[in-house]
């Protein structure tokens, strides 16, 4: 990467671009799974508080993480063999700042079709069977809390929430739409890209570390030192 930064003419191999890609869907498709797997931990917990150390007991959560890999692992197999059989044109400038298949696919000299079909049907699959999980989760979540009486439970239960839901949304929406939508060339693909590839992973420590009173505690006496003596 600093090489390239440097570099005026930036170049890289088909079979490193294509590894790239195999790590791009593995990460990725991972962090889906991952999501899927803390609503399900968000649900047990506010519905079964009592049961939650049974339930989500330490060879059930590495068993869910291992699954949560291997499942990418697959799906990134499934679209990166078929891909390796392609021919690839010399001299093709790739229209995006990493190796993702649906950039990497127009610059084919072979028919990609098959390729584009099978990304389609997979990446639909793992990230809308993941999400379907999510909102059967989150259904159940609100359910339970509707039943409680007090408006103060129903916060404390709703907070508990808030800092996955923030990361779901993010990662969902610009995933959904650098994917699902037509490629245009557009600036704006590559923002979405951008932000569900570094800026939503790099934003998950702080939004999960916001519910911490620690954190809060600091991040008011920066804001304090920084921005009130200037009012």
């Amino acid at each position: 990467m600093l090489e390239n930064l440097l570099s005026e003419r930036k170049t890289i191999f088909v079979e490193s671009c294509l590894a790239q890609a195999f790590f791009v869907f593995v990460t990725g498709g991972t962090e889906a799974c991952l999501l899927a797997v803390m609503a399900y931990d968000r649900y047990v917990a506010i519905s079964f508080p009592l049961l939650y150390g049974q339930v989500m007991n330490t060879q059930l959560c590495v068993g869910l993480v291992c699954v949560s890999w291997g499942l990418a692992f697959v799906d990134a197999l499934i679209n990166i063999l078929p891909a390796v059989n392609l021919d690839f044109c010399e001299d093709k400038t790739i229209p995006h700042f990493s190796c993702e298949l649906s950039s990497l696919f127009p610059l084919s000299c072979s028919a990609t079709s098959t390729n584009f079909t099978l990304l389609l049907c997979s990446s639909v699959l793992h990230f809308f069977g993941t999400l379907v999980m999510i909102v059967s989760s989150y259904t159940r979540i609100v359910s339970t809390i509707m039943k409680v009486s007090s408006t103060m439970g129903r916060s404390k239960a709703f907070s508990t929430c808030s800092s996955h839901l923030t990361t779901v949304i993010l990662f969902y929406c610009s995933g959904f739409i650098s994917y699902l939508l037509p490629t245009s060339g557009s600036p704006l693909e590559m923002i979405f890209s951008l932000q569900y590839s570094m800026i939503t992973p790099m934003l998950n420590p702080l939004i999960y570390s916001l519910k911490n009173k620690e954190v809060k505690a600091a991040v008011r006496r920066m804001l304090r030192k920084y921005f009130y003596p200037l009012m």
